[in-house]
This record gives structure tokens, sequence and C-alpha cells, in this order.
């Protein structure tokens, strides 16, 4: 669905060390290490649409330790802003560990900037949808956040 615009404020989020190497809200880290959705050349922010998605996601890339000092930040997508979804129905092989779908996928889109945020399916929650950021694109300044706040992880996950 390229085009949209969105009708309503979405709100999103994002964990991250503030005193790491890149702030939070920053597309560096995913050219230094390409996710499901993005190559190196195709820089975008990776959130969550909800914070315990958020939560779950850093726990599956920190591959059973997680780095120090985690700190979330709310995103707020005002109404207005273009937007992109992807749907398991619309692209098969999304979640395929090899990203041979997704990853040309969400590229394409970024280059393109063929809208401000891409949502897409979450593989760790299925029922849950991740939010691509493009700050390459024309109304990416309109996407805005608040203040970092620590993360508190309950020791039972662990």
């Amino acid at each position: 669905m390229p085009g949209q615009i969105l009708d309503r404020v979405l709100t999103c989020y994002r964990i991250g060390d503030p005193d790491g190497q890149y702030p939070i809200f920053d597309a560096t880290g995913s050219t230094i290490a390409p996710g499901r959705w993005n190559d190196a050349t195709a820089p975008m922010i990776y959130a969550s649409r909800n914070y315990s998605t958020a939560m779950l996601e850093k726990l599956v890339h920190g591959s059973g330790q997680l780095p120090p000092n985690q700190h979330f930040i709310e995103i707020t997508i005002a109404n207005g802003i273009s937007y992109e979804m992807v749907t398991p129905d619309i692209l098969p092989g999304w979640h395929d560990t090899t990203f041979f779908a997704s990853r040309p996928f969400g590229s394409q889109w970024q280059k393109e900037k063929r809208s401000a945020i891409l949502l897409v399916p979450c593989v760790v929650a299925r029922m849950e949808q991740n939010i691509l950021l493009n700050p390459a694109h024309p109304e990416f300044h309109r996407i805005e956040h608040g203040l970092h706040h620590p993360v508190w992880w309950d020791s039972r996950l662990f």
C-alpha cells in the first residue's frame, strides 16, 4: 500500500544506549550491521509499535546478553505522514532467516523514498508490528521523539 497517509498519530519505541557510539534515534547502526529490512546502503531506524515488542527485539538480538545502559525513547509519528505497510500475504518469505525477500524490499523502499515509514510484521512476535523510519524521506523531520528513560529488565527474563 504505497502512498497511504496516516489518519492518526502513531507511537513507537526504540531501545539503545544513550552514551553509546551512536544516538538512540540514529540510522548509522543499520548501515554497519544491516537488518532484516535493509542492506548497508539503505539506512533506516528500526522501532517497535509497542514497548514490550521493543524489549523482545532487544532480547532476541542480544544472544542472551544485553548491552549495558539500555534506555528507551518514545517516537511520535504525526498524522498526515506517508506510510506503506507490509503484511505476510503481500511479501511471502518475509520471515526467512536469509532475508531473501525482506532485505531487497526494504532497501528498495528506503532508496525510492516511497514513504516516511514502513510498517512491517515482527518475526519474534508475529501478531505485532515494527516500524521502519526512513531518514532520507522529506517528511522525516516531522517525526519526533522524547527524552530517553532507563529500561528496567525483570531478572526472570534471563
